[in-house]
């Protein structure tokens, strides 16, 4: 992937800062994504999920009332203040179950080994560098439990005509300014993980034109690795 000039962790930080509660009036065209995410991830199997980028906790709130088996437990990391002080206040009602932290932006979690079997990142990856996607996903690596489910769904390259057109005017306005699009551009996903991972499922979805990819894939168990697809 060619180097592309992205927000800095105190950009972002300080952006996302500012849009707050707005970053909920996404939901018109993320929410196909991260619905067929979660029928996707079997999520009513987990026992600990890790978000990075956990936002407004809207997606957290989700799994813990509808998708998570009662004994579940919930982390997220997120770098804004006010994403984790809004996060904290909806998962509230959730108890010891939730628990919601602040980073400095880099991708290193204070999480142990092999202690989690979902790790969640949705429209985050396509914020971060070249350098923090790689940390990212080698941390999830480093979490999940062999077999557990790396999810992501995060703007992509538009497949239909009109997907392709919004996708390329964002990836320009991207190019030109970062910031008047969040920080956030397509990816492809798939092309960014190593051997470690086995591809459960992959989709693009575009509602009102606005491409989404959705990825799950498992920890791979095998010595020699594999990267298989399965739709």
């Amino acid at each position: 992937m060619a180097t592309t000039r992205t927000l800095t962790h105190d950009e972002a930080r300080r952006y996302y800062d500012r849009f707050g509660s707005l970053q909920d009036r996404q939901g018109f065209y993320e929410d196909k994504a991260l619905d067929e995410m979660r029928a996707a991830a079997s999520f009513g199997e987990a026992k600990a999920v890790m978000e990075i980028g956990c936002g407004t906790g809207r997606l957290a709130e989700k799994l813990l009332s509808e998708d998570l088996p009662a004994g579940a437990r919930y982390l997220g990391f997120d770098q804004s203040g006010v994403m984790i002080e809004l996060a904290r206040k909806r998962l509230h009602r959730f108890g010891e179950r939730a628990r919601v932290e602040q980073t400095d932006g880099g991708m290193r979690f204070a999480v142990a080994d092999a202690t989690i079997d979902r790790v969640v990142a949705t429209y985050v990856l396509d914020l971060l560098s070249e350098n923090d996607i790689s940390s990212a996903l080698s941390e999830a690596h480093r979490v999940l439990e062999p077999g557990g489910y790396l999810c992501i769904t995060g703007l992509a390259h538009g497949r239909s005509r009109i997907g392709k057109a919004i996708g390329g005017l964002l990836q320009l306005v991207h190019r030109l300014r970062p910031a008047l699009v969040g920080g956030c551009r397509p990816l492809e996903i798939v092309p960014l993980l190593s051997v470690g991972w086995e591809i459960r499922f992959h989709r693009v979805v575009e509602p009102f034109g606005i491409p989404s990819e959705i990825l799950i894939a498992a920890k791979n168990t095998s010595p020699a690795g594999a990267r298989g697809v399965s739709v």
